[in-house]
């Protein structure tokens, strides 16, 4: 059986550095993705929907994975990759410290033998397994191509992300470049950790933001 070492092969975009930024071409990558915001009042932390969104990507992440591994003709078994999350606001500046306006993308990184036939089939068994959710009928697989971003591991309370994205924005205008997050790009967050498993000061959490000249 072959196998995808996925984490080896896109080192660079998912395992940065927590010490310095990072400037990154990201290429043209299939993910499983799903739309939705934020409730008013709410947060990611508490929002019925958000968590809805999640677990209908495990499960469709996972049930891709088998699939893949268990069919008869060129088996290929790879690792289920570690959630994302595009943030974003439709109205004023994106503040973290703002929650209930927020709009996202949730989505998993997916390998690119990983068919439009496959994923159909994949959301059925999830469907037949877990039932019907408004999550699952909307979830996708698409093509995202991020372009130029700098990027940097976090690590603590996702409340402390200011500080390292004022990092990466200073180590972006000492090159060149702006960052393009509230002017038509995506706040990025890979969750490295679980934060049901890990503290919040041990949390890692790699950064991302598409950036442009100067």
């Amino acid at each position: 059986m072959k196998t995808l070492d996925l984490k080896k092969q896109y080192k660079e975009l998912y395992k940065p550095s927590a010490k310095k930024p990072a400037l990154v071409e990201v290429p043209r990558l299939q993910f499983a993705m799903i739309d939705g915001a934020i409730e008013k009042g709410g947060e990611p932390g508490t929002s019925p929907a958000f968590r809805e969104a999640m677990m209908a990507l495990y499960g469709l992440s996972y049930t891709l994975k088998f699939a893949s591994k268990l069919r008869t003709k060129n088996p290929i078994d790879y690792p289920v990759m570690a959630l994302e999350g595009l943030w974003w606001v439709e109205d004023g500046q994106f503040d973290i410290t703002v929650k209930d306006n927020w709009h996202y993308t949730v989505m998993m990184l997916q390998p690119d033998h990983i068919s439009q036939e496959m994923f159909e089939e994949a959301r059925e068994q999830v469907r037949r397994k877990r039932g019907e959710s408004p999550a699952l009928s909307r979830a996708r697989l698409e093509y995202f191509e991020e372009g130029l971003c700098v990027q940097m591991m976090h690590i603590g309370p996702y409340a402390t992300e200011p500080a390292t994205i004022e990092i990466m924005r200073v180590f972006a205008a000492e090159n060149g470049y702006r960052d393009r997050v509230g002017s038509g790009g995506k706040h990025h967050e890979i969750y490295m950790s679980d934060p049901r498993r890990v503290s919040p000061e041990k949390l890692k959490t790699a950064l991302r933001h598409p950036v442009g000249k100067i």
